[in-house]
């Protein structure tokens, strides 16, 4: 499975300014993708949950009282499986995401979720896994793909920000569905770099935001 590098991000710009002519100016003026990949699978899962729904000061805020109600590191865990999900409530969580942080940590408890496996397995495998725990759904394990992991062939469809990028960029009247997405990225050949693709039209809905 490929993912994005120093050489690979290069050579993705290359291919899409010239298959793509709607994206060429936004790579032009953004330069290289910055994606990399980590291994912090399991924490960025951990904190994804945390972060649903939630402002970024507000998600930030509750990560820190997270860490400090384990002592000031990032729970294993069996660690977390140790408390209620009220104990877990203290730190400002909502029920619904304790239970999800104990689920996905039960998860790993039962080897249902193998980290270490991941980067033999498919995209379409590694979804299948991750959408098994609750609150974790299809975008969550997109943006697991993305930016955990770096694979350069994810096309997240369901994303608001690349819907709505794709309408700017590509001057549609209306929202474009996720099978329209789909079919505008296979008609400006974004295969075999969907990723980097969509990151670059997140970059030209930002900066369209802060103009």
């Amino acid at each position: 499975m490929q993912i994005a590098t120093a050489g690979t991000v290069q050579q993705a710009a290359a291919w899409l300014m010239e298959h793509d002519p709607a994206l060429r100016p936004v790579i032009t003026r953004v330069g290289l993708c910055t994606i990399r990949p980590h291994q912090e699978y399991y924490r960025s899962l951990v904190y994804e949950i945390i972060g649903q729904q939630l402002h970024v000061k507000a998600a930030d805020s509750i990560r820190r009282k997270f860490e400090a109600f384990f002592g000031g590191t990032f729970p294993a865990p069996a660690a977390i499986l140790a408390h209620s999900v009220e104990d877990l409530r203290m730190v400002g969580l909502s029920r619904a995401k304790a239970a999800y942080i104990r689920d996905i940590a039960q998860h790993c408890i039962d080897n249902k979720i193998d980290f270490a496996s991941f980067d033999t397995l498919r995209n379409e495998q590694i979804i299948a896994i991750l959408t098994d725990v609750k609150g974790i759904g299809e975008w969550t394990a997109h943006m697991f793909l993305m930016f955990c992991m770096a694979r350069l062939d994810v096309l997240p469809v369901g994303d608001l920000g690349i819907r709505s990028g794709v309408r700017k960029l590509y001057g549609l009247a209306e929202m474009p569905t996720p099978q329209q997405v789909a079919e505008i990225a296979a008609a400006n050949r974004w295969h075999p770099y969907e990723s980097i693709a969509s990151w670059y039209v997140w970059q030209a809905l930002d900066a369209a935001s802060s103009a």
